[in-house]
């Protein structure tokens, strides 16, 4: 009797907590905790902050100021330098910029060269080596060997100041006996309340998911199975997002997708989807998958006009083209949720857009999404975590914090080819964002770089050779 009570005394409030938790969710209405809650953390980190400058002082104090810089200068290079050893990687920067500053000698053009337009390298006989006028180029080169603008992009955002999460070299958790104990409690809260939490709520998402777009499908009359759908798309992925703690700050929303369309955003992480799925019904796009994101592709597919293709089928770029058109050409269907970059960049960069979605025509609505990286590094490094180990991470993190510009609308020129199009908007994304236009591919970090892209460089080579 006594332990039926007890765990009456306990699972009573726990279930109306989780449904309170869940019924405001799903109606996007907060009570302002989780806001509360950030606020909270932010106040710890700046303890801890000024904890860490104090301790650095009283040991400046004690072992001279000159000693102790060099030292921690030299620690911090044997550590930068063990980190590339062991990774093959370039050494991680803050916040996108670079700690080379080069001036870019030459860079892939927007229009890709056909053959016949690079010119062939000069004979052996018409070379006149003057090595002076290619320095800069060699320096650039070097410069890219220490420091590339694209490796940097695909590892984890580093932090101005310690959040007590971070993994660092440093051991700032043990500088100070109240900031071990923060430590331990934060870690006490995030593994064995937050996570188990969090956990429940997101296997209650896709149940719901599940239940509902099924419901949804066998609504026999089109004008109530539209709203209903729409309603059931959007409390899934509220739900879902509650399950990371998530605080989301859409701005600009009277420039919200409306209609048939592409919505087009920089990516980050798969939780993007989620993100913006919260406040705009999307119909989504990718390749069919197995496992967890299979269900939720089959459950979201029952109700809503989504497209999933097969690995070969999304390889054809026509067969793709006309199904984003015959969607497009239905002004009932809700906006193609896209993101060009094909890949998840660091939050700190926003690279190539594949002209794809910007060749078909119709309206395209741009979003810029930037995380705050203080409460938990959103960015999916998919070639180093699994989804299952990177959903562990987001489980495990303070919160997810982030925010969402709507932009104008934008249109496709007369006589604007698609890729300056697809540059133009990646322009205006990377400026609302605070993020650094590159013109790179994300896709080098899986394949070598283009044949054209290397003969550009080697006819800039031969021309400062031979003094052009």
């Amino acid at each position: 009797m006594f332990w039926a009570a007890l765990l009456d005394f306990f699972c009573i409030p726990f279930i109306v907590f989780i449904s309170f938790m869940i019924i405001l969710s799903a109606v996007n209405k907060s009570v302002g905790v989780r806001r509360a809650y950030v606020k909270l953390l932010l106040k710890i980190f700046e303890f801890g902050r000024l904890s860490i400058e104090s301790a650095a002082k009283e040991r400046q104090k004690l072992v001279g100021d000159t000693i102790f810089n060099n030292s921690q200068e030299r620690k911090l290079d044997e550590i930068n330098l063990s980190f590339c050893k062991k990774t093959g990687r370039t050494i991680p920067t803050t916040n996108g910029n670079t700690l080379i500053s080069r001036d870019s000698v030459l860079l892939p053009t927007s229009n890709e060269p056909a053959a016949s337009d690079i010119e062939s390298p000069p004979k052996d006989e018409e070379m006149r080596f003057n090595l002076e006028k290619c320095l800069d180029y060699i320096k650039a080169g070097v410069e890219s060997i220490i420091e590339d603008e694209v490796t940097s992009r695909f590892e984890a955002e580093e932090l101005k100041s310690w959040n007590l999460l971070t993994r660092t070299n440093r051991h700032y958790e043990f500088i100070s006996w109240k900031i071990t104990l923060i430590w331990m409690t934060g870690f006490a809260v995030r593994y064995f309340i937050l996570m188990p939490l969090r956990v429940f709520v997101c296997f209650v998402g896709v149940y719901v998911a599940v239940v509902a777009n099924s419901l949804v499908a066998m609504i026999p009359f089109e004008f109530l199975r539209h709203p209903c759908a729409d309603l059931s798309f959007k409390i899934t992925f509220r739900i879902m997002t509650r399950s990371l703690s998530a605080v989301i700050t859409f701005h600009n929303t009277e420039y919200k997708p409306k209609g048939s369309g592409f919505c087009v955003a920089n990516h980050t992480s798969p939780l993007d989807v989620a993100i913006l799925s919260t406040d705009c019904t999307f119909s989504l796009i990718g390749q069919r998958h197995g496992g967890f994101l299979g269900l939720l592709q089959r459950a979201l597919a029952r109700a809503s006009p989504h497209i999933w293709f097969e690995r070969g089928e999304a390889r054809d770029r026509h067969a793709v083209a006309e199904r984003l058109k015959q969607h497009v050409s239905n002004p009932n269907n809700p906006p193609i949720l896209i993101f060009p970059e094909g890949t998840c960049i660091n939050n700190t960069s926003v690279m190539q857009f594949k002209k794809g979605s910007f060749e078909v025509g119709g309206v395209i609505y741009p979003v810029a999404i930037k995380y705050d990286p203080r409460f938990g590094d959103a960015f999916w490094n998919s070639s180093k975590y699994s989804m299952m180990q990177y959903l562990y991470m987001m489980m495990t993190s303070w919160a997810i914090v982030c925010d969402v510009w709507y932009l104008p609308p934008m249109y496709r020129q007369e006589g604007e080819s698609a890729i300056d199009f697809a540059n133009r908007v990646k322009s205006v994304i990377a400026k609302q964002g605070g993020l650094v236009d590159l013109v790179w591919d994300g896709q080098l970090k899986r394949m070598k770089p283009k044949k054209e892209w290397r003969e550009l460089q080697q006819v800039e080579f031969a021309k400062r050779l031979k003094g052009d």
